[in-house]
């Protein structure tokens, strides 16, 4: 990218490029959202052939699956990144800046960077946009911008997430050496349907012929269908629980300690600073697609170190997140009942709260019954408010969801999340024995990225 951000002047009334970020994001915002899509790869296709197919130069992990692909890329990249790579991250949504979904070196590109790809590739979309009846998306003409800014930076290497579905999504005109394939669960019903082995049929168009499939474990259904896609396009596969996995975990202070089996052999003493088993398996699932992008295999084991500092140093922005020490507080971006599942396990088996309470939006096409359900058990008191998406359910419609899983007794309405936020500490804080201390309360606040993000925010969390 450009220097634009460098030769600023000291007198530049906007130095960060905020304005003329958020001048970019409102333009983006009039293209159709990420939750309306017409399935083709025709326009993105179209964009990248006018714009010399950058994302043919440079090698590309590709991470498809329904839950952990975020967590999942951003150890990939910190794997490959302390291992001696340049390497470019795709990502979606953001928590709270949208230059977070394009990384460089292991960080967001600054938002003058972010304006000049969307600027480089604009005169292109315009001509992409006149020759159909369906105008590119906003993810589409975010995906050409970070296929663009990889070539141009340039990367040795590229992460992507997939942004919906697979086969389909505009980052599958990437071929990806390696595919991963996280768990796949229900999401998304009314593009993916409600059949998980159509689901895991569309996530499963990312794997190319020849590539390496790295499979996290799957249910009897999805494993299936993804083994057949594997057997038509000659792909070789690692499975977890067979070729790679978790050998032992312990809670540690911060995070937790790992022994993983991977494909070269066996890693001992990885400290990874996450909570949760499902955060466990992610980081054997991104050590499986780091030695399969090297080709490592039997008896050819990455760097046992390299592995360990990569693993210390990686940062899950809005995922099981602690934003505040007393009472604990933390963000997590579930946003489905597999999510909100593995965030309850992560509390109950990482913690042990006098009171948590928690602080719940969810977007309104959402399984908001099934996440209320999953998280029931370790939630003992629940504060339904909002976000500031246009799609998040009405705190009162929510609230009618709650009362099916949750005794009326133990939920608490507040429109404005900053109050919801509030009344939350008081609760946790509380206690009826004037004796007892008040420590060992906690806070949760869950049920959407937006929520996450939010979250994040109100507590000074800068984009990451």
């Amino acid at each position: 990218m450009g220097d634009e951000q460098g030769s600023r002047s000291v007198s530049d009334p906007d130095p960060s490029g905020l304005h003329e970020l958020r001048v970019v994001e409102a333009e983006l915002n009039e293209r159709w959202p990420e939750t309306k899509i017409e399935p083709s790869l025709d326009r993105i296709r179209a964009l990248t052939d006018l714009l010399a197919e950058p994302q043919h130069t440079y090698p590309v992990v590709h991470v498809a699956g329904t839950n952990g692909k975020s967590s999942t890329s951003r150890m990939i990249d910190a794997l490959l990144g302390r291992i001696g790579l340049r390497v470019g991250r795709y990502t979606s949504p953001h928590l709270q800046l949208a230059t977070e979904r394009i990384s460089i070196d292991g960080g967001p590109i600054s938002p003058s960077d972010y304006v000049e790809a969307f600027r480089d590739i604009a005169p292109y979309v315009t001509m992409i946009d006149s020759r159909g009846d369906v105008p590119m998306s906003k993810f589409e003409v975010l995906t050409g911008m970070a296929f663009a800014a990889f070539a141009e930076a340039p990367v040795e290497a590229a992460v992507l997430e997939v942004g919906l579905g697979g086969g389909w999504d505009a980052t599958n005109v990437a071929d990806g050496a390696v595919a991963v394939l996280c768990p796949v669960a229900h999401d998304h019903a009314e593009y993916l349907g409600t059949d998980l082995a159509g689901i895991a049929a569309e996530k499963a168009g990312v794997i190319k012929p020849g590539s390496v499939v790295v499979m996290a474990q799957q249910a009897p259904e999805a494993e299936r269908v993804i083994l057949e896609r594997v057997a038509e396009v000659d792909a070789t596969v690692a499975r977890e629980g067979h070729e790679f996995g978790v050998l032992e975990r312990q809670v540690a202070v911060g995070g937790q300690m790992l022994r993983l089996q991977g494909l070269g052999g066996v890693y001992e003493d990885v400290f990874l600073p996450l909570y949760g088993e499902h955060q466990a398996r992610n980081a054997a699932l991104a050590l499986a697609a780091t030695e399969s992008f090297f080709g490592a295999g039997v008896a050819h084991q990455l760097s046992v170190d390299s592995v360990r500092e990569a693993f210390a140093g990686v940062v899950t922005p809005g995922r099981m997140e602690r934003v505040r020490a007393a009472p604990a507080i933390f963000v997590d971006a579930a946003h489905n009942p597999h999510g909100a599942r593995a965030l309850a396990g992560a509390l109950t088996s990482e913690f042990s709260f006098r009171r948590l309470v928690g602080v719940v939006s969810v977007l309104g096409e959402k399984d908001a019954r099934g996440m209320l359900a999953e998280l029931e058990p370790v939630v003992d008191e629940l504060v339904i408010t909002t976000n500031s998406s246009p799609r998040a359910l009405d705190p009162d419609a929510l609230a009618a969801i709650a009362k099916d899983v949750f005794p009326s007794e133990k939920l608490v309405v507040e429109p404005r999340f900053d109050d919801a936020v509030e009344t939350a500490i008081q609760i946790a804080e509380e206690t009826d024995d004037p004796d007892e201390s008040i420590s060992g309360g906690g806070v949760i606040i869950t049920g959407s990225v937006v929520t996450a993000g939010e979250g994040r925010a109100l507590f000074g969390k800068e984009p990451a």
